[in-house]
């Protein structure tokens, strides 16, 4: 193991609808060569009709799995994975172990797409869903960690692309001319070793 190696946390990642880990191929490696070790799972299904609360329990499963409870890490979710890891950190206590996060390109107020699905994650994912709104309510709670949503305004997933923005941490617009373009472009993924490089909150205690 390098020296940068040693001074960086683990990374989990969290893939979108209709995705597997593998969307993280080139994200991973990008990483890698960075100096980061990288995680990520396979959420099932991913194709929206389980609602996010019940994915969001299987990432607090694989974080069980492979990290010791001591253990600080940080969290990356993309698209519906942005969600899902918002749900892990605001409602399953993930907030206690992560110390960055990062909504990549999610929908963090909706987005008109998930009209086009009746599944129920998809009904989560909508404008003004009960979902959404119980999660932005004390979305406030992300400030307690280094909290970063980077997101494209030609995202044509996420409608309106603004959606990602949040009222809380850092957000990061990077001209990215399509959604899943977000996981290779090297603009994004600078922005997202950047944000994985922040300094800690000296006052958070994990463990």
């Amino acid at each position: 193991m390098n020296q940068k190696s040693q001074e960086r946390n683990p990374v989990l990642l969290v893939h979108g609808i209709w995705d597997t880990a593998k969307v993280f191929r080139k994200m991973v490696s990008y990483l890698n060569e960075g100096g980061w070790k990288v995680y990520d799972l396979d959420l099932v299904p991913s194709s929206g009709t389980k609602g996010l609360d019940d994915l969001g329990k299987q990432v607090a499963a694989k974080v069980d799995r492979i990290f010791p409870p001591e253990q600080a890490f940080d969290l990356l979710g993309f698209s519906m994975g942005g969600i899902v890891s918002r749900y892990y950190l605001q409602r399953l206590g993930g907030i206690k172990r992560v110390q960055r996060f990062i909504s990549l390109s999610a929908p963090n107020h909706g987005t008109v797409i998930a009209y086009f699905n009746q599944g129920l994650g998809c009904v989560q994912m909508r404008p003004s869903s009960a979902f959404l709104t119980d999660l932005n309510r004390d979305a406030q709670m992300l400030s307690q960690i280094n909290f970063t949503s980077i997101w494209t305004p030609f995202d044509a997933m996420i409608v309106p692309a603004d959606s990602s923005r949040m009222p809380v941490g850092d957000n990061i617009q990077v001209p990215v001319l399509n959604h899943a373009w977000m996981l290779t472009d090297i603009r994004s993924l600078s922005a997202i070793a950047n944000a994985l490089s922040k300094p800690i909150k000296c006052h958070r205690q994990f463990g």
